[in-house]
């Protein structure tokens, strides 16, 4: 089990931060991994990639050297973040889930040139085993479940569950399932206050 440091430039410093690395994982350089971060069995991180600080990797883990990852991510094991994936902060990747890049792949067909993006927005949970079709946007402490599959734009706090996923319900940012009463919710664990306008959830 190894430390490793990382050198990436803030305006015209070099800076140089401390992260955790299993002596079998291969973090290839130049790369920009935060203090504090922890990288496990049988990672890759390629070059170029961009990571921040507490953000912990779990075994079998792949990052792309075009990944943007914010601070406090959790990705757990099998996972793989290809380029043109954004991660913001406080995300969780459930076990063995999956994005990808190209909306029509064909292996006699390059289409680096074409590869679409994804965000994924703070505080935002994915789900062991789900599928997000590049080119979408998920929303601020939205909730994906196992196994489901992301097809279109997922709203701040929504829960998203089956194939295709559908919008079944709403989520507190503690990850408890709001119950409205008209336009109102209060969360039973932690006590946070939404509102519901039209398609879309506040907290206030």
């Amino acid at each position: 089990m190894l430390a490793g440091n990382a050198r990436h430039a803030c305006g015209d410093r070099v800076v140089l931060t401390s992260f955790f690395k299993h002596e079998t994982a291969c973090v290839d350089e130049p790369v920009s991994i935060g203090t504090d971060t922890k990288i496990w069995h049988f990672c890759h991180i390629m070059s170029g990639a961009e990571i921040g600080e507490r953000c912990g990797f779990g075994q079998n883990v792949f990052v792309g050297g075009g990944v943007k990852i914010g601070n406090n991510v959790r990705v757990q094991n099998n996972v793989s973040i290809y380029n043109g994936v954004v991660l913001e902060d406080d995300v969780f990747c459930g076990p063995s889930m999956v994005f990808t890049n190209v909306i029509n792949p064909r292996s006699q067909v390059i289409r680096k040139d074409e590869y679409r993006s994804t965000l994924v927005k703070q505080g935002a949970t994915i789900g062991a085993n789900a599928t997000i079709v590049c080119g979408h946007t998920i929303g601020r402490h939205a909730f994906i479940g196992a196994g489901a599959v992301v097809t279109r734009d997922v709203p701040d706090y929504a829960l998203v569950i089956g194939v295709p996923g559908t919008n079944q319900g709403w989520m507190c940012t503690c990850g408890i399932q709001l119950s409205f009463e008209g336009t109102q919710a209060t969360c039973i664990d932690c006590g946070k206050a939404y509102e519901k306008r039209d398609d879309t959830v506040i907290q206030l």
